[in-house]
């Protein structure tokens, strides 16, 4: 027993500073670990940043709350290009280095660096122009947009880090480099978390800027975090390095990533246009609703992303298992994933049922937004254990590099399901903003199970990438 306990801590500290081991042999526990303690640290400092500006915006009142819960909603429009990019950058590295080609891994990450910079820079124009636009198209109030049109302005105008940020990860991440991922969102969540309050109250020499504070402190630890990734690219102190020599235009790969990057984008589009269309219809019921819907995101975002890190390990397992000329090894790793993942929110779930008003009062005690965001955390944390299947088994596609199911299992289940329910449970069905709730938790749920079975019939081994 003393034995296995020192083995266990040897192979934590191993995960958290760095491992070299092939992940395409020996024990899959073992490699499954290595890559999940990481990724899912990776993923606890992502949803920091959410948690982190809302805990602080909260003491400037509900109204700032809705300006950054509409931004957000906005800019799940970039996070679709750049997951939907990270996605097929994961997987075409992944799977030049179980085919051990690191010259073609770091070609690929070239590529995808290059296409993150000629996506982000129309967005941040479109964005800067029209903040207040978008802002009344969401259903904002006028006294949300007079407060939170800076906030808007930064958060899409600096949509190059968050582009950046998640790309240059994907890479580190289908190389197995999981822990320098996961030192890059440390090094931008601790300057986000120092910088947030100093910015929005004026603290010493900053300025007080409100609301937008916020923004300006997250670009500034993501930007710091983008130029630590690529002080490590450069260096190449883990599996993957670019020299000079890399630094060009390779029109044959960057056509192959953007292909499967297209159906990443769209299957993460898909899920984000429903999600800016539940955000339209809670916006109905008011500001209150709107913010303690904000609120709850953010707590649920803050287990969802660190669960999506087992999901992230998955997807690289299937990446390099695949090129190694391993699927049922992929295979294997999926679902061990999946059941590691279904423990872990299962005991979150619990928690945020028997916890949800406490857990929301942190963030606000305004009495007509607590309600709100306790109901919607409930809510959702039903369908945890679902989900956690769901996200592993999605992921697991798109390791593959098979963007195109994921993306028709989203179609259906969002668009042909989750908002006719959303709108007939809350409207017609009288239930308000609580059946928007309700539409999330049965509609996740379904995903997960039709990801299940599709799965099962084992056709995305065949993807080539």
């Amino acid at each position: 027993m003393e034995a296995r306990t020192t083995t266990l801590w040897r192979d934590l500290r191993e995960a958290i500073r760095g491992s070299q081991q092939d992940f395409t042999e020996g024990s899959l526990s073992r490699a499954i670990l290595l890559l999940a303690v990481p990724m899912v640290l990776e993923m606890v400092m992502e949803s920091l940043f959410a948690v982190v500006d809302v805990f602080y915006v909260a003491r400037l009142g509900a109204e700032a709350v809705a300006a950054v819960g509409i931004t957000e909603s906005i800019n799940t429009l970039v996070f679709a290009l750049a997951i939907g990019l990270s996605m097929s950058t994961t997987a075409m590295v992944a799977r030049r280095i179980g085919e051990k080609d690191h010259e073609g891994a770091a070609t690929a990450a070239v590529q995808a660096i290059i296409l993150g910079v000629l996506l982000s820079v129309p967005v941040a124009i479109f964005g800067i122009i029209f903040a207040p636009d978008l802002l009344r198209l969401m259903g904002a109030e006028e006294s949300i947009i007079t407060s939170g049109v800076g906030y808007t302005k930064w958060m899409l105008g600096g949509n190059i880090t968050i582009m950046l940020i998640f790309l240059i990860n994907a890479v580190f991440r289908g190389a197995g480099d999981a822990a320098i991922a996961m030192r890059a969102l440390w090094l931008a969540n601790i300057l986000n978390i120092v910088l947030d309050p100093c910015f929005i109250f004026g603290w010493g020499p900053f300025p007080e800027m409100g609301v937008t504070g916020a923004a300006v402190a997250t670009n500034i630890g993501r930007g710091t975090g983008v130029l630590y990734q690529l002080y490590a690219l450069a260096r190449g102190r883990g599996r993957i390095k670019v020299p000079r020599s890399q630094l060009r235009v390779d029109f044959e790969v960057m056509g192959r990533l953007l292909r499967v990057s297209l159906g990443g984008i769209f299957q993460f589009l898909v899920a984000t246009a429903s999600w800016l269309g539940l955000v339209r219809l809670v916006a109905i019921f008011g500001s209150a609703a709107l913010a303690g819907y904000t609120i709850a995101l953010r707590i649920i975002l803050f287990a969802i992303l660190p669960s999506w890190g087992l999901g992230n390990a998955a997807a690289t397992l299937v990446g390099q298992n695949l090129g190694a000329g391993k699927p049922e090894r992929a295979e294997r790793a999926v679902w061990v994933s999946g059941v590691c993942n279904m423990i872990f929110l299962g005991a979150i779930a619990i928690i945020f049922i028997l916890f949800a008003k406490p857990l929301v009062q942190l963030f606000t005690r305004d009495l007509q937004v607590v309600p709100f965001g306790v109901d919607c955390l409930r809510y959702i944390s039903y369908g945890y254990v679902f989900y956690a299947y769901g996200m592993v088994m999605v992921q697991a596609f798109n390791g593959a590099g098979d963007t195109n199911t994921p993306t028709l299992i989203n179609l259906g289940c969002y668009w042909l399901f989750q908002i006719p329910l959303a709108y007939a449970l809350s409207m017609p069905a009288g239930m308000g903003a609580q059946g928007v709730f309700l539409a999330i938790t049965l509609s996740e749920s379904s995903l997960a199970l039709v990801a299940i079975l599709i799965f099962r019939r084992g056709r995305w081994k065949l993807s080539k990438i």
